[in-house]
């Protein structure tokens, strides 16, 4: 996808360029910043050294040398002063001048810590808020995988509002469908049919299960009847006990019952394969028919959805190419979310794929969320996402 959090260590991303988060000098210092140079090579501090420095906002690379990326773009991020210094137009230039030199270098991935929020002390929701912000404009725009490397979950947290809003709609859901499932699920166990401790809805599911209608035409169930051959009466003799009470057992008692002879399975014809044809030429819309139609009327391109759903150009050329492709959840839901389809259209989209949302998926439960709320961003929901230890939306 173009965009992706993930937690790990700077120093170990396989991309293009990592983005050092540097001093003004860009000799090395503390933290990240230190841990790079250590990485890299004292060739990297030599290399450092010919910049001549860096102003705040300022973008300048080098080689990574023993690091697994390409290259490492350094920059200089403001250190907080109450924000009335001009401190988040500096940051914003940090992101989105290392952003503009990778599409110039023609580079196809880029890694960024959270610029600032270390020692410089900028508070970590408004860093992340800038980050977010700048990488999302910059993705709408150009095809470029662009990661967010977080090193510690303390340092990605969304607000705390918005936390306690979706915590509250995951728990009315989740819980309620959670203990819905329990009871379709009873075990109807003898033993547990007599435990004291047995809810009253439980004891009333069982009654209603016995004082049913049955369904056997006054027949027992077949495995309690002795097996006889084809043709054969079934004996009179009394039924084994089948653990349920005497009335029950007496209900199904008198059942006389002759063995049907089997009979060949019908020979598939031309009768039948026309009629399976017309039946397959009347199916619904596939996924992929579906979503070319929903972009065509949205009046978006091609490109403008695919990079407001957080999918990379080759999946979707994948998908317009595949009539019948396979999509992933998360990859439905995405382009739900650029289309700004209602809960009812989202469904529709779902279904093409074979899939449903589900209150008993946190995830689902997560989308939704945001989809009844009428807030479409693929950033904001994968900041929510991220901060549940959830799977973000994209490919």
């Amino acid at each position: 996808m173009p965009f992706t959090i993930v937690r790990n260590d700077i120093t170990r991303m396989q991309v293009d360029a990592i983005v050092n988060s540097a001093a003004p000098h860009l000799l090395g210092g503390g933290g990240a910043d230190g841990a790079i140079h250590q990485a890299a090579g004292p060739e990297l501090k030599e290399a450092c050294r010919a910049l001549g420095g860096c102003k705040p906002g300022q973008v300048k690379h080098t080689l990574g040398y023993n690091l697994p990326c390409r290259y490492v773009f350094h920059t200089v991020g403001p250190v907080w002063m109450g924000g009335v210094m001009g401190e988040e137009e500096k940051l914003r230039s940090c992101y989105r001048n290392a952003l503009h030199l990778a599409r110039e270098m023609a580079l196809e991935s880029i890694a960024f810590p959270l610029i600032s929020s270390g020692i410089f002390a900028f508070p970590r929701d408004r860093a992340l808020r800038v980050a977010m912000d700048e990488i999302r404009d910059f993705v709408l725009e150009h095809d470029l995988m662009v990661y967010l490397v977080v090193y510690d979950p303390e340092s990605f947290r969304i607000s705390a509002r918005l936390q306690k809003e979706i915590t509250q709609y995951i728990d009315d859901r989740y819980v309620q469908e959670h203990e819905e499932t329990e009871l379709l699920n009873l075990d109807w166990d003898e033993e547990w049919i007599g435990a004291p401790q047995a809810s009253m809805a439980q004891e009333r599911s069982f009654t209603a299960f016995r004082e049913a209608e049955p369904i056997f035409d006054g027949c027992a169930d077949s495995q309690l009847m002795p097996q006889v051959g084809e043709g054969e009466a079934m004996p009179s003799e009394p039924l084994p006990s089948t653990g349920f009470d005497d009335d029950w057992q007496a209900h199904t008692q008198p059942c006389l019952a002759v063995r049907p002879k089997e009979t060949a399975a019908p020979v598939f014809n031309d009768e039948m394969e026309a009629k399976l044809r017309h039946l397959l030429a009347m199916q619904d819309e596939s996924f992929t028919q579906r979503l070319l139609r929903l972009i065509d009327e949205s009046g978006m391109t091609d490109p403008e959805c695919y990079r407001r759903a957080n999918i990379d150009r080759r999946l979707f050329s994948k998908i317009r190419n595949n009539a019948h492709y396979q999509p992933t959840k998360q990859t439905v839901l995405a382009f739900a979310v650029a289309l700004r389809l209602s809960r009812p259209d989202t469904d529709a989209l779902l279904q093409t794929a074979g899939l449903a949302l589900s209150h008993s998926n946190k995830f689902d439960l997560v989308v939704e969320y945001f989809i009844k709320e009428g807030i479409y961003d693929v950033m904001q929901i994968n900041e929510a996402l991220y901060a549940f230890d959830l799977p973000l939306l994209g490919n």
